[in-house]
């Protein structure tokens, strides 16, 4: 048998909350299926199994908040050979259940004609029983930064009215009900900004969310990333003018909703170059550099309540624009409903942080351990530039490199910012 257990969503989560089974005992799953949803300090994800087979038996309840690695469910492996022989069901009344489905009904005094069955064929099963003996409470939906804010402010969240989707509870909820007491609204954000924030706790000045809890593991994981990491830093000013022009000539033939944003050049970019480069491409283990496989392009989304999440791009490198810009508006659109899966928040093996659209213009991050390298890019600026030996006006960008002395040295940074620059220039090629 194997264990389903509370996944690992990112190096500074310690724990997490059990928010809804999205299966049942007696589910058959495939490797890949969500069975789970998982609120963290940032998000709240859909978390994936990793074996097909059986669902035997649900360990936690609903609402329980367990450490990282704590079995939440046993899924017995496909058969091999012929099925066992399993108790032979039998009915109580209308209701099919085994003998001992039926001994457990009796001692919780439940009735199972009024027990609707979730295993094959409509088969009662013990977990049934214990649902129907001992009915969860109903959830309140609520943005896991409105649940932190009302438990910070003592605000009974069954009394507030929520004005998000679906009468959701929203950060601002809680704070009207608290009678404006507590942090600061944060600005509303565009509906659909494609072009990535800062990741979780990267740089200074980042809209951070206002929970003590979250500025607290924040804190203690950037005091690591400081403490272990040697950083070293460099920088460089890149033209954007034959990117920007081809992207507008490009966008003029792609329908409104399909359109490129500089966003999506850039992460292209970026993701290219860290192929070139492999050695900033992957993660500080044991003591030594583990290059990844692949470029999983970690960027981040400031969520609409407060607070950001850093899904990754999986094969950046390797996604056609268009679709590196489809894929990101839909990180985007589910990221702040609440809706990534586990496997796109696992493992980035390099992080892009744009302060762009906050109006830095330069931006040095702190590495996200155990990642190696972190790319900062700032606000597109007009420049005065030299091209062709006269004096013109261009748009260019600032890209900085924060990387990792135990696993690459400044050559290394230096041919990974020249590398960004070159394939910019060459935006057909993206």
């Amino acid at each position: 048998m194997g264990e389903f257990t509370m996944p690992s969503l990112g190096a500074d989560m310690d724990e997490g909350t059990l928010v809804e089974w999205l299966v049942a005992a007696g589910t058959e799953v495939a490797r890949g299926d969500v069975v789970a949803v998982v609120e963290t300090a940032k998000s709240t994800i859909e978390v994936e199994c990793f074996e097909s087979g059986t669902v035997t038996a649900l360990l936690v309840e609903p609402g329980a908040t367990v450490p990282v690695g704590t079995p939440l469910a046993v899924i017995s492996p496909e058969a091999s050979g012929p099925p066992a022989v399993a108790p032979r069901p039998v009915l109580a009344g209308s209701a099919l259940a085994t003998p001992l489905v039926r001994h457990q009904a009796a001692e919780e005094g439940v009735d199972l004609q009024a027990v609707d069955g979730s295993g094959r064929g409509g088969r009662i099963t013990r977990a049934d029983v214990s649902r129907a003996a001992h009915p969860a409470p109903a959830r309140i939906a609520a943005s896991p930064l409105a649940r932190r804010l009302a438990e910070s402010l003592g605000v009974d969240l069954a009394a507030v009215k929520g004005t998000g989707s679906r009468g959701a509870i929203k950060a601002d909820d809680v704070r009207a009900a608290a009678g404006g007491v507590g942090t600061e609204p944060a600005p509303a954000l565009p509906a659909e900004r494609a072009v990535p924030a800062v990741p979780p706790a990267m740089s200074a000045g980042a809209r951070a969310a206002p929970s003590g809890g979250d500025r607290l593991a924040i804190a203690r994981l950037m005091t690591r990333a400081k403490r272990e990491i040697p950083h070293y830093y460099l920088s460089t000013v890149i033209d954007l003018a034959a990117a920007l022009e081809w992207m507008r000539t490009e966008n003029g033939t792609r329908p409104v909703a399909d359109r490129l944003v500089p966003a999506a050049l850039l992460l292209k970019g970026v993701a290219l170059a860290a192929r070139e480069v492999p050695e900033l491409n992957g993660h500080w283990s044991d003591d030594g550099f583990v290059p990844a496989t692949g470029v999983r392009l970690g960027t981040a989304v400031s969520l609409r309540g407060g607070g950001l999440v850093a899904p990754a791009l999986a094969d950046a490198d390797r996604l056609p624009l268009p679709e590196l810009m489809a894929t990101l508006k839909d990180l985007v659109a589910r990221a702040r409903h609440g809706r990534l899966r586990a496997s796109e928040t696992a493992d980035p093996t390099l992080t892009v942080t744009n302060l762009g659209d906050q109006g830095a213009q330069t931006v040095f991050g702190v590495i996200y351990p155990p990642q190696v390298a972190m790319v900062g890019l700032g606000r597109v600026t007009d420049r005065p530039v030299a091209v062709d030996g006269m004096l013109a006006v261009h748009p260019t960008v600032t890209a900085t490199l924060s990387a990792d002395h135990r696993a690459s040295d400044g050559a290394t940074g230096s041919r990974f910012l020249t590398a960004l620059d070159r394939l910019l220039q060459h935006p057909e090629d993206l």
